[in-house]
């Protein structure tokens, strides 16, 4: 181990925690975490609304890929979770349908499903003599033929990435996208059964009491409080000083600086290597504006056993809706008499929001969508506009981070984290988490980051526990 290194990481979300938690396991004597907000967590902090009622900043769950990670998640809540099922349904033409929707087409009106299954037969067995797909749009309809792609994939997909697919790349799926099992799909129309089962996040769990943001906050209270520092505003970079220095004006030296920033922020802030930072404008990324909806009385017996809904239709603003309050009976002041809905809609540049009415045409888009019952009455109202929402895994992303990556690593600058490492594949709270140890772990170790450099190998299995 080389103790001889000053550590500084920026961002205590679940990477730069991550990160900090394993320097304190390995007991390196330098190191320091700064975090620019008040509350640790990043984009996974929580929020308790004056009425008493919890918010995520999204629709976050916890399920791993790493027994390490799971071990201190345990350590950190001990018996405080709640345990789930997940139940994720499609709302499209005015009708709840299992998901993944190509798994349960049946489900759609008989000229919808006519189309997908078109599709399907006449793509079939045609993706492997094929020329590879360009982007996301080509990937899908080579994968799901035009029907499934013009019902669902597509519109689905423009609403929440909020870009068009061909904008988007390939590389990126992994298990984020169901792929195509004509027998299964023509069985469960045969059988006229629901399929549900797919997906890495099929169990999950969530805190009892204060939202995801319990899980940061616990980590950071483990933490060297001589350590770790909120309300450190980073300003500017010196990469050839190798200094940061701080909105207060102070300058803190590092030997290896662990930035958790997103990628194109770090570019802009960092000095010595135009040749990297006039690259800053090439990144594309959407932001998220989430909304919370407490109402008063019991949750509606159709949305008793949900956990999120996905809406694909454009007369609706939200991609996305959790049944917040089903999460725990603590996310509401009072369960039973209160629940919640927590919605969720996309911007970017080519996909605008108008501020001035989005929250009254969330709440428009839940009582047409019949989330929220005509004679409820809404007792409280939440939102929050994260300019980051989502990485955009765009065309040409990772050959962009290949000529960013190793400009910045050879001046001993480690970008990592949901938008530090601009990888959306491995941009869940676990893969996040294991990203800040396995950077700890390459600079103290020399360990393969396996996380950043294989995010097909760490999804496709469960990954061991990691020796202190």
């Amino acid at each position: 181990m080389d103790l001889a290194k000053k550590i500084v990481v920026i961002g205590a979300g679940p990477t730069g925690l991550g990160a900090a938690w394993r320097l304190q396991e390995a007991r390196h004597p330098d190191w320091q975490l700064l975090e620019a907000a008040s509350v640790p967590g990043g984009l996974s902090q929580s929020v308790r609304d004056p009425h008493g009622f919890t918010w995520d900043l999204g629709g976050h769950v916890l399920f791993s890929h790493y027994e390490y990670f799971d071990r201190v998640m345990d350590d950190l809540l001990e018996s405080n979770w709640v345990e789930h099922i997940r139940e994720s349904w499609v709302w499209m033409r005015d009708r709840f349908i299992p998901y993944p929707l190509q798994n349960n087409i049946r489900r759609l009106p008989v000229e919808d499903l006519s189309l997908c299954l078109k599709g399907l037969l006449a793509v079939h067995g045609k993706t492997a003599s094929g020329p590879p797909p360009a982007n996301f749009k080509e990937w899908i309809l080579q994968q799901f033929g035009t029907g499934l792609a013009d019902v669902f994939m597509l519109p689905y997909n423009r609403k929440v990435w909020a870009y068009k697919p061909d904008r988007l790349s390939v590389g990126w799926m992994g298990e984020r996208v169901s792929a195509v099992d004509l027998g299964r799909i023509l069985e469960n129309i045969i059988r006229q059964t629901d399929d549900v089962s797919w997906g890495p996040n099929h169990k999950f769990r969530f805190p009892l009491r204060g939202g995801t943001g319990a899980i940061w906050q616990a980590c950071w209270n483990r933490l060297s409080q001589e350590r770790v520092h909120l309300n450190r505003h980073v300003q500017r970079i010196d990469m050839h000083r190798k200094v940061v220095r701080l909105g207060s004006g102070e300058e803190l030296s590092y030997d290896a600086l662990i930035s958790t920033m997103p990628m194109e922020v770090l570019l802009r802030m960092t000095e010595g290597c135009p040749e990297v930072s006039q690259l800053a404008a090439e990144f594309r990324y959407s932001s998220s504006h989430i909304f919370g909806i407490g109402i008063e009385g019991a949750t509606p017996e159709s949305l008793q056993t949900k956990c999120w809904m996905y809406f694909p239709e454009p007369d609706l603003p939200f991609y996305r809706v959790t049944v917040f309050s089903n999460y725990s009976p603590n996310n509401v002041p009072e369960p039973g008499k209160y629940w919640s809905l927590m919605c969720e809609v996309s911007e970017s540049p080519e996909k605008p929001v108008d501020s001035t009415t989005i929250l009254s045409d969330v709440i428009s888009g839940c009582r047409n969508a019949q989330l929220i019952p005509p004679d409820s009455r809404i007792v409280s109202s939440w939102s929050r506009r994260l300019e980051h929402g989502y990485p955009t895994p765009f065309v040409g992303r990772d050959e962009l981070l290949g000529r960013i990556r190793p400009t910045l690593e050879q001046h001993s600058i480690f970008s990592r984290g949901r938008f530090g490492a601009w990888k959306y594949e491995v941009s869940n709270q676990d893969h996040s988490f294991m990203q800040g140890v396995e950077v700890v772990d390459r600079l103290l170790r020399g360990w393969e980051e396996t996380t950043l450099e294989q995010p097909n190998v760490v999804n496709s299995r469960r990954n061991p526990i990691r020796p202190v």
